[in-house]
């Protein structure tokens, strides 16, 4: 793998890493603690907040995709290359695992700890308000064409250099504000992947759904900003613009 490759597939591992820990770590650690938690308001912050600083720690290295869905949904668009889909998808799995798998450890710590749900993905008895399938299924699918619509929008020609980490950091707390009490989240088949795998049983059996529902979303995002941008078709979506000095 050739080094450029490399650099934005460890940029990819890391802001993913970051995204679940921060995100779940939140839910699982923090959601509910005795008389303080956080709620979901506080979950909600969380995970925009993992996207915000990673994409500006890292963004401008691999363009601050940290998920699947993002990557499969820029590519269809135009704005990510062929050759960069499968590595950072497979980064993305793979950093996934590895930070739910580092929450588990310190989690499982606690003598008083159950795993429960351990921050999963689910619907109908597996969802927070027991909502049915199909209205997680359009829930995902939605949630997950707007934040591609958010992404692809603010790093277009026009919008504010350098800016794009807060709308799109922001827009994924709103998204996790609205549809945490329905599928708890995910517009993100690595995040759902991660803490499906730990919590087990019908978790696992419910992936499907949250890798279907939002790659379809972005696909559908990415061809319609396709033909909105089309003069920009082809240039790859950068979340923070890197500068140098000479």
């Amino acid at each position: 793998m050739e080094s450029d490759t490399m650099r934005r597939v460890v940029a990819e591992f890391f802001g993913t890493f970051w995204l679940v820990f921060g995100g779940c770590g939140a839910a699982v650690l923090a959601a509910a603690f005795p008389a303080l938690g956080i709620g979901f308001l506080g979950v909600s912050f969380a995970f925009g907040l993992t996207v915000l600083t990673m994409a500006y720690a890292v963004g401008h290295v691999s363009g601050g995709h940290f998920n699947p869905a993002v990557t499969i949904g820029l590519w269809v668009a135009g704005r990510c290359a062929s050759f960069h889909v499968i590595p950072y998808v497979i980064a993305q799995v793979i950093a996934a695992i590895a930070a739910a798998a580092v929450l588990w450890v310190i989690a499982s710590s606690h003598p008083n700890w159950v795993a429960g749900g351990f921050a999963s993905n689910g619907y109908g008895d597996l969802s927070p308000g027991k909502y049915g399938m199909s209205g997680c299924f359009l829930m995902e699918v939605v949630m997950t064409f707007f934040f591609l619509f958010i992404i692809i929008g603010t790093t277009s020609k026009g919008a504010a250099s350098g800016f794009a980490g807060i709308p799109i950091g922001l827009g994924l707390t709103l998204i996790h504000l609205v549809s945490i009490p329905v599928t708890n989240t995910s517009v993100n088949p690595a995040r759902s992947t991660g803490p499906a795998l730990f919590a087990g049983g019908g978790h696992v059996g419910q992936l499907w759904l949250f890798w279907l529902a939002p790659i379809i979303g972005a696909v559908i995002a990415g061809l319609l900003t396709r033909w909105m941008y089309e003069r920009e078709a082809l240039i790859e979506t950068v979340v923070v613009e890197e500068s140098r000095i000479a």
